[in-house]
């Protein structure tokens, strides 16, 4: 038997990251949009463990999923798994993430003796802090150091993903940040999840007012030419531009298809996707 999952992209509408913790941990508060492109993952039964992820190599998200989930239910089976990507690698759009997440999923699928949605939950948490939202992934407000999820609605829109060569690394962009705030601290304030659950429940023009993310200085500092490209997204009439996540990857929020497709067609390699509805 083979299961196979859709693991969705996520884009960070806003990305507010506070002051790293004792553990190294930054605690955040953000506003999650789900988005239709995916990888595909499929798992099914095998005489050993093994994990096909093209683009990825050596130990990663998704053989670290596998190995909690048995060290959680250790009646499962040796698991293959094969992803078929779609979502770049170290893109800024969660895709390992995703993929790590749906490995959970399939697992408890597969598994006889299958988790509750908070025990997957608890597991993701263990390997990273965009997993957990990935597990029953829909437009979140997530907070905490990304174990906090709420479940939120958001307006239809369309956005177009300016894709980069090269991946950044998300730690090296968490560290730019510190560097960048000098031990300055933002305002406790800031990761207060109240101003950022109003936004999510705005008209599409309010929300595209408020996108932010206190990560994009840190990965212009190390890919200047992103600020060229978050320009390039707003001359196109985009409502609003930036970073996503760690970087490198932009993106643009329009209104309808049609606009984000001329968007696209203007600015070479992006592609153009819708928020889920769900």
């Amino acid at each position: 038997m083979t299961v196979t999952e859709l693991a969705y992209a996520k884009v960070n509408l806003v990305l507010r990251v506070g002051a790293p913790r004792a553990d190294g941990l930054h605690p955040l508060c953000s506003i999650f949009a789900s988005v239709d492109l995916a990888d595909r993952v499929a798992v099914r039964e095998a005489s050993e463990d093994r994990v096909h992820c093209p683009g990825v190599e050596g130990p990663n998200l998704v053989t670290r999923a596998v190995s909690a989930f048995r060290a959680s239910v250790p009646t499962l089976p040796p698991l293959a798994v094969t992803v078929e990507k779609r979502i770049p690698v170290a893109a800024g759009l969660g895709g390992g993430s995703a993929d790590a997440a749906a490995v959970l999923r399939a697992a408890n699928r597969l598994s006889a003796t299958p988790l509750s949605p908070g025990r997957l939950r608890e597991l993701a948490a263990g390997l990273g802090s965009d997993v957990p939202s990935q597990v029953e992934p829909r437009h979140a407000l997530v907070s905490g150091v990304g174990e906090e999820i709420e479940p939120i609605e958001l307006p239809r829109m369309t956005l177009a993903l300016v894709r980069q060569e090269a991946g950044l690394s998300t730690p090296a962009v968490f560290a730019e940040l510190d560097r960048l705030r000098d031990g300055a601290h933002p305002p406790p304030l800031r990761l207060d999840p109240e101003p950022l659950r109003r936004l999510g429940r705005a008209p599409l023009g309010e929300l595209a007012a408020g996108v932010e993310n206190d990560l994009q200085a840190a990965a212009i500092s190390l890919r200047p030419e992103l600020a060229r490209t978050v320009a390039s997204l707003r001359g196109t009439g985009a409502l609003a531009a930036a970073v996503t996540g760690s970087g490198p990857t932009t993106f643009g929020i329009y209104e309808d298809g049609a606009t984000a497709a001329a968007a696209a067609a203007q600015l070479g390699d992006a592609v153009v996707t819708q928020a889920r509805t769900c």
